[in-house]
């Protein structure tokens, strides 16, 4: 049972989809052991992560290791024909630790040291963490790595989760080093920073500090230098850690896991370094939109190493214990987005955590065995989905084609949503879901580009506010369209290069030649304000939020804004690039707007499986799996693509067909 980690498919035929979670024996008597095994079998488990929080079991002392009872567990769990998913447990430091070396714990912008009795209270380049962290990977490996049990390593855990930026003299020392090697001198540095403004300008690098507390607004280029930084520390603190994995054993595929749409770290520069890519995702089932999120999380993880297998890490089976107020999910509800993931690609559906903990801060965490065991109505939902997924291994090696692309970067995140800008409620999530929403109704799925990517596979890409943009990266979206591509973006785009300078001139920068207008200026709109917009066939939808205030150049007027100040200007345009055509998207359009800007375009249009239903296609050669999800607690009836069967009642089916509440059904046929 080996997770494939070569460079192109997405698993191999007859590799089961995997089925686990986190399980962490280290909370229980070893006499719980045998029956928590026992109970993973008859639940179809096949895979679990050990080992994730254990280090102060592991090495109770400095240099005192044990390793025996973990050893166990390991046999225990081969002779049940169950995997491990080994994970070096340098997430949450013990208290001799951070009692022994004071430099180990993580400072705040404020200069306050914070302290141990939590988790992920660590300073991640401070060189004891760092030499603490490498000697227990080293026994680690050492010591388990060779375990005919162990099926993957584990790094870490959700890496910058709590504790994402540190401020202390460690981070200081390796900031100014990270930014000799990018800038050279200090001279660059002032170029790249603009400090001439407000007398900021450096004679020395040992002059430089991250950004901590100050009066007002920080420098913006420098927030933003220091938010790249931060992403590639802990990229090199997991390296280290994967060197030593790799040495002792380069057949066992590396993985950590990711959180979806985490802004603190750059998921596109640490995917290439992973066999695995993994993510942990909790939707909130008290949230009306919590499926769209999931839809998105889930494309953007796809997406992040197209060339690598991805699983869902962690999810909860009921409910989550860090929310106010934490809404179950629905009885069969866990079921339906469970499918939603594997129609979206996951090779593997793990949840946090095997048996719910008596004690700690996450006792009222839901798992997949609950506090009253086998008798509670999740436990029955769990044995299910085991059950239904041991059916499902030929989907392993299926790969989900997507025709549209958004383009998307970590830096733009971080500068877009940076200090002083026109509106600080723009956010990248609301504009993500703003262009989106329509998308999904139309379309099974959606990848996610890098604006330097090669983008020539896909009909058509999405740009939401790429507000920085380097000249390279916006020539790659201009070829893009020359080459007869239809791009679709958004305002407050173009906007700054990659040290955050703006573009002077009418705004847009690099893709003013797709923009078919000039923009003289931007006007944020008061909250509350709702603005007509007026299209070419006389048709009215509204916009709020932004308004551009623009002048029509070389673009084809789609439609205008139709009242209030800048009544009169271009709000939509069309403009032909080469093969290919660019949509500018001036102010925030409804969502009837969108689809009508859409459904113009054509190049997006394709019918949807209907209301509140989901409809994903994975391929792999002639075989292709259809598969349905109804996301709602009434009985949906779909459409389906092509006669095949049912891979779940084994039934042939075609045409029209029933989904139950929270149902879905994995239809399987042949291309031709």
């Amino acid at each position: 049972m080996s997770l494939d980690t070569s460079p192109s498919p997405a698993g191999r035929a007859g590799d089961p989809v995997y089925y686990g979670g986190d399980y962490n024996p280290e909370q229980w008597p070893a006499s719980t052991w045998r029956e928590d095994v026992r109970l993973m079998r008859e639940a179809g488990v096949n895979l679990v992560t050990v080992g994730v929080f254990s280090w102060a079991r592991l090495e109770p002392q400095e240099g005192r290791f044990d390793f025996a009872w973990l050893r166990e567990v390991l046999d225990l769990l081969e002779g049940a024909g169950i995997g491990a998913d080994l994970a070096t447990p340098t997430a949450s430091p013990p208290p001799w630790a951070a009692t022994r070396y004071e430099d180990l714990a993580p400072v705040d912008e404020r200069g306050a040291r914070y302290s141990h009795g939590s988790r992920q209270a660590l300073c991640v380049v401070s060189p004891n963490y760092r030499r603490l962290a490498l000697a227990m990977t080293t026994k680690l490996v050492d010591e388990l790595g060779h375990h005919p049990a162990v099926r993957m390593f584990h790094v870490h855990n959700e890496y910058a989760c709590h504790v994402p930026y540190c401020y202390c003299d460690h981070h200081a020392a390796s900031f100014r080093a990270w930014l000799q090697r990018r800038y050279g001198t200090v001279e660059e540095l002032n170029e790249a920073w603009g400090t001439a403004f407000w007398s900021q300008g450096y004679s020395s690098y040992e002059e430089v500090l991250p950004p901590r507390m100050t009066p007002t607004f920080g420098n913006p280029a420098q927030l933003l230098d220091y938010k790249r930084f931060t992403s590639d520390a802990y990229l090199e603190q997991f390296l280290e850690e994967k060197q030593v994995l790799r040495a002792a054993r380069p057949d066992v595929p590396i993985t950590t896991n990711f959180m979806g749409l985490f802004k603190p770290l750059d998921y596109f520069a640490w995917a290439s370094h992973l066999d695995v890519v993994c993510t942990d995702n909790y939707p909130d089932p008290g949230d009306p939109d919590s499926t769209a999120h999931s839809a998105l999380h889930y494309d953007l993880v796809r997406s992040l190493n197209k060339s690598a297998p991805w699983l869902v890490m962690e999810q909860t089976t009921q409910r989550v214990n860090w929310r106010a107020h934490n809404v179950p999910k629905a009885p069969g509800q866990m079921r339906a987005m469970n499918y939603q993931a594997l129609g979206r690609g996951a090779a593997g559906l793990l949840f946090f955590q095997w048996r719910a903990s008596r004690s700690g801060a996450e006792k009222f965490h839901s798992a997949m065995l609950p506090h009253s065991g086998v008798d509670a109505p999740g436990w029955a939902e769990v044995v299910t989905l085991g059950r239904e997924l041991a059916r499902l291994g030929r989907l392993a090696p299926a790969r989900v084609q997507a025709e549209v692309a958004v383009v998307f970067s970590w830096p733009n995140w971080w500068a877009v949503e940076g200090v002083a800008q026109p509106a600080q409620d723009l956010t990248v999530q609301g504009q993500l879901d703003w262009m989106l929403r329509s998308l999904y109704q139309r379309l099974s799925t959606l990848d996610f580009c890098q604006p330097g990517e090669d983008l020539a596979p896909y009909k058509a890409i999405v740009v939401p506010s790429l507000y920085l943009l380097s000249d390279a990266e916006g020539a790659n979206l201009v070829s893009y369209v020359e080459g007869g591509g239809t791009a679709f973006i958004s305002f407050w785009s173009g906007i700054v290069d990659e040290r955050d300078a703006v573009r002077l001139g009418p705004y847009g920068g690099p893709l003013r030649p797709l923009m078919g207008c000039d923009v003289l200026d931007v006007a944020p709109l008061p909250e509350g304000q709702v603005l007509e917009v007026e299209w070419e066939d006389g048709a009215r939808t509204t916009a709020t939020f932004w308004a551009d205030v623009a002048v029509e150049r070389d673009g084809k007027v789609l439609a205008r804004l139709a009242d209030g100040p800048w009544a009169g200007r271009p709000a939509v345009l069309a403009t032909a690039h080469g093969a290919g055509t660019a949509y500018y998207v001036g102010t925030r359009l409804d969502q009837a707007g969108m689809a009508r800007l859409y459904d113009l375009a054509r190049a997006t249009a394709s019918p949807g499986p209907g209301p509140g239903t989901e409809r994903t296609v994975r391929r792999d050669g002639a075989d292709r799996y259809e598969l349905l999800v109804n996301q709602t607690p009434t009985e949906r009836e779909v459409q389906l693509t092509w006669p095949g069967t049912e891979l779940l009642s084994g039934a042939a089916v075609s045409g029209r067909h029933s989904l139950r509440p929270w149902g879905a059904a994995v239809v399987h046929s042949k291309e031709g």
